[in-house]
């Protein structure tokens, strides 16, 4: 449940400044257009899953399998092909990141509002639209990373045969690093409004500075995802509920050490497997 915090509580009616609207009816409008945001994105989310999984997969040697997220569609080109999975990275992105970047949003909104912002849902909004680009950014470098792990797979079937013992190997390398010390700053520097002006710029500053950390914060989790399936909705879920947990509950560094020992498990069992198929 979006609540809002305590200054805007004890504001209750008080002038935003300087628009004259109330914090209350401004905090309304804020969280209904994010929920409306959020609802929008996670419907679009599960129907680009549903039609990825009518599409297929590209089976290869070792008994695993690749998304056609991967390639060129028939007559297609890789510029069109990347355009596609980063329009889905993106949708899938603001469906599974904004319940826990929402309230971090509204604290930047009420920190503009404070120093002068003449439309600080507009500075909250760009802000938003950096911190995203920053995924986006990551989801160019997955996808390339994708098509060429596809490509040499299936041009090298000994490489492919290996590729479950090193997804294996990732997912404890995630786990261990989701119980690092690291990701446990990372993780309190997620929350962090550090308003440095007004203006345009400033606001896709802090944008780029969250999304930067959140994409650091969030690299064991990521890497899961891959591992699991980049459209799979299963893990999708997880991974979301994951980052929500992590980031708004009072234990949250309990939370995310617990998930990492989690990863850690799933790895060493997924690596026996490996192992054993060999």
């Amino acid at each position: 449940m979006l609540c809002l915090s305590p200054r805007a509580q004890s504001g209750r009616g008080a002038p935003d400044i300087p628009s004259g609207v109330s914090v209350v009816a401004a905090g309304r409008v804020f969280f209904a257009a994010c929920i409306l945001l959020f609802v929008a994105s996670a419907t679009a989310t599960v129907l680009i899953s549903l039609a990825m999984t009518d599409m297929g997969e590209v089976p290869m040697a070792g008994g695993w399998s690749m998304s056609t997220a991967w390639t060129p569609f028939c007559g297609g080109s890789w510029p069109a092909a990347a355009g596609a999975f980063l329009g889905m990275w993106a949708i899938m992105m603001t469906a599974m990141m904004l319940p826990s970047l929402t309230p971090v949003l509204w604290r930047l909104r009420e920190r503009a509002a404070a120093t002068g912002a003449a439309r600080p849902n507009l500075f909250a909004a760009l802000a938003g639209l950096a911190y995203l680009l920053v995924w986006v950014v990551l989801g160019l470098v997955v996808f390339a990373g994708g098509a060429l792990l596809l490509e040499v797979a299936l041009r090298w079937p000994p490489l492919a045969r290996a590729v479950p013992f090193a997804a294996g190997l990732a997912v404890i390398a995630a786990g261990l690093f989701q119980s690092s010390r690291w990701k446990l700053v990372m993780l309190a520097h997620c929350s962090l409004v550090d308003v440095r002006g007004v203006g345009t710029a400033a606001a896709l500053g802090q944008g780029l500075r969250l999304g930067r950390t959140c994409c650091t914060s969030c690299a064991g989790l990521t890497a899961l995802l891959l591992v699991g399936g980049v459209m799979d909705l299963r893990s999708m879920t997880v991974i979301a509920l994951a980052v929500t947990a992590e980031r708004l509950t009072s234990a949250g560094k309990r939370v995310a050490r617990g998930i990492g020992g989690l990863m850690l498990g799933a790895g060493v069992v997924q690596l026996g497997q490996a192992l054993w198929q060999l």
